[in-house]
């Protein structure tokens, strides 16, 4: 609590002695707010809830100050009587006018506005000010500065307005100088550090950020770390802990991982077995991605899981529970420990899909992804066409993330959501280029194209080459769901002047277009036909020009049809 605050109850408890004293209620016949100046009286009455024909007890007079306080609007209140008027006198908390920040080189200016609480024309308050400067702290240590150091200045300006400063001193980058590791009897140190995200600091990495202090990093460098032994037949390691600790001149940091290593397994025999009829084991068996005799493999189980989860979508059976039974044996005659692997598929309990939720675009419209989907609300949950579903939107190109999560549904048991998050990145580009080519001479390149024009999805580009001996425009667009359906159509323009004078002694026009038109069989087979009408001029002949060229002088029309199947 800060010191305006404990002035303003201080006040507030003489007010209460002075209901005491006298009346323990009262009725005011009215109220005088005195010392705002931007905020109504108005406002201020209805934050205190004030009746004048309600009693103004000791408890409403308490509530109502720390209704007030609670605003975040004032720096301090003082509530009394002055005969049967009640008086209310605040003070207002100065508007924040601009925030600055000096001294900051490492994280750049945008990085730290879009930290902070304190904006522009918001009110400003002495727990925001703590807030931020937290905020920004936490924000260089996850870059790497530990010894970073922030000091709030408040500038005053005239109408109660002030600017806030945060001067920063950001201090020496902290990295990891040493990783090391406690309790890896088998593996080498090099392979657990190839293993894990943070890196230790060396010159020949002085572009990386992976060499910096981060705890979240650490966090998950402890479940890499714990992956890396599951995959290699560990299937008991423990990661017990990951401990940093900051060198005394705060420039450096010790990260050690200590962990339990276990036993080696290999696997001795692989089998599946389901209690449905209509599947086949022996048939599911042929998709294992391990053999008998391997190293235990977490990541390759994990595979298997979820290739018999996709068989059995393929066969209908959406609804199925793939759980993997493994069985530790008596070690062999060579000492080595083996496990018995049995895939259990069961008939799984019966799921639909309540609600596909898509947030994080911006620019692409909603349709633009729903219509990737392999799945509609309604239909039954199948991962396999979920996985297919997110790896349709990541072939757009339009977003640097995509991720897909289920969610169930808080009210339906046999309900499920999709909420798909994306983080779009740039889908235009500019082209521009200079350059010399023996066969046309100096030359300007130029191009523009939008391959998410308006959000829409639709595809627009437009490029030019300007040469000595020739000159080439063309512009092409493409509606990926024509009529919105899961068709593809087009057109493309192009005009082309090329002088063959030196060469052939000739000059030649063309100008024409295209018209593409494009569906899918499938998710692998694609078919499309294409339109070509073009004119080809030549002109400009010389006498000298062989004859082959001379019978080619003119005007020639093509009209051209092509067809293509892609897989």
């Amino acid at each position: 609590m800060n010191k305006n605050k404990l002035l303003g109850f201080s006040c507030a408890f003489g007010a209460v002695a002075f209901f005491s004293a006298s009346s323990f209620a009262a009725v005011f016949s009215g109220v005088e707010v005195e010392g705002n100046k931007r905020i109504e009286t108005e406002t201020i009455l209805a934050y205190m809830k004030f009746n004048e024909k309600q009693n103004f007890s000791e408890k409403r007079m308490n509530d109502a100050l720390k209704s007030l306080f609670a605003t975040g609007l004032f720096a301090d209140v003082k509530i009394y009587a002055k005969g049967n008027v009640l008086r209310v006198e605040v003070k207002e908390n100065p508007i924040v006018s601009g925030v600055y920040f000096d001294g900051n080189s490492r994280l750049e200016k945008e990085q730290l506005e879009s930290e902070v609480l304190m904006k522009p024309r918001s009110v400003y308050t002495k727990d925001r000010i703590a807030k931020d400067v937290r905020r920004l702290l936490e924000l260089y240590r996850r870059s790497g500065r530990f010894a970073v150091t922030i000091e709030p200045k408040i500038i005053e300006r005239d109408q109660n307005r002030v600017d806030v400063v945060y001067e920063i001193d950001e201090g020496p980058a902290t990295y990891v100088r040493r990783i090391i590791f406690i309790g890896n009897e088998q593996i080498d140190d090099a392979d657990l550090k190839e293993a894990i995200m943070t890196k230790e600091d060396k010159w020949y990495r002085f572009l990386s950020g992976s060499t910096t202090y981060d705890p979240d990093r650490m966090a998950y460098d402890k479940e890499l770390l714990r992956r890396f032994y599951m995959n290699n037949g560990y299937i008991d390691v423990n990661v017990s802990s990951a401990i940093a600790e900051l060198t005394p001149d705060k420039e450096g940091f010790f990260i050690t991982f200590n962990l339990t290593e276990g036993e080696r397994y290999k696997i001795r025999k692989v089998d599946a077995k389901t209690s449905m009829r209509s599947l086949d084991t022996e048939q599911l068996m042929s998709s294992f991605a391990f053999q008998e005799g391997e190293w235990y493999n977490a990541e390759k189980i994990e595979n298997v899981i979820q290739t018999l989860s996709d068989e059995a979508g393929k066969l209908g059976h959406a609804f199925v529970d793939v759980v993997p039974e493994i069985k530790k044996v008596p070690k062999g005659e060579d000492g080595t420990a083996y496990v018995d692997i049995t895939f259990d598929v069961r008939e799984g309990k019966k799921i639909f899909i309540d609600k596909i939720q898509i947030m994080g675009n911006v620019r692409t419209k909603d349709e633009v992804i729903r219509r990737e989907f392999r799945l509609a609300e309604g239909d039954a949950f199948n991962s396999a066409k979920i996985r297919r579903s997110k790896q349709r939107i990541e072939n757009l190109n339009y977003f640097s993330k995509v991720d897909v999560q289920t969610e169930k549904s808080d009210i339906l048991p046999d309900k499920t959501d999709i909420n798909v998050n994306v983080e779009e990145k740039s889908t235009g580009s500019l082209t521009f280029g200079v350059g010399w080519s023996t066969y046309d001479g100096a030359l300007v390149q130029a191009g523009i194209s939008e391959r998410n024009l308006l959000g829409t999805g639709r595809i627009l580009s437009l490029k030019g080459t300007l040469a000595q001996k020739r000159s080439e425009y063309d512009l092409s667009f493409t509606e990926p769901y024509f009529l919105g359906r899961n068709l593809t159509a087009g057109i493309d323009l192009f005009n082309i002047s090329q002088d063959y004078q030196s060469s052939s002694s000739y000059d030649e026009d063309s100008i024409g277009g295209a018209l593409r038109f494009g569906w899918s069989f499938n998710e692998r087979v694609s078919e499309s036909m294409k339109y070509t009408l073009r004119q080809d001029d030549i002109h400009d002949v010389a006498s000298n020009a062989s004859l082959y060229i001379r019978e080619q002088a003119g005007k020639t029309m093509t009209s051209m049809v092509s067809h293509s199947i892609s897989y």
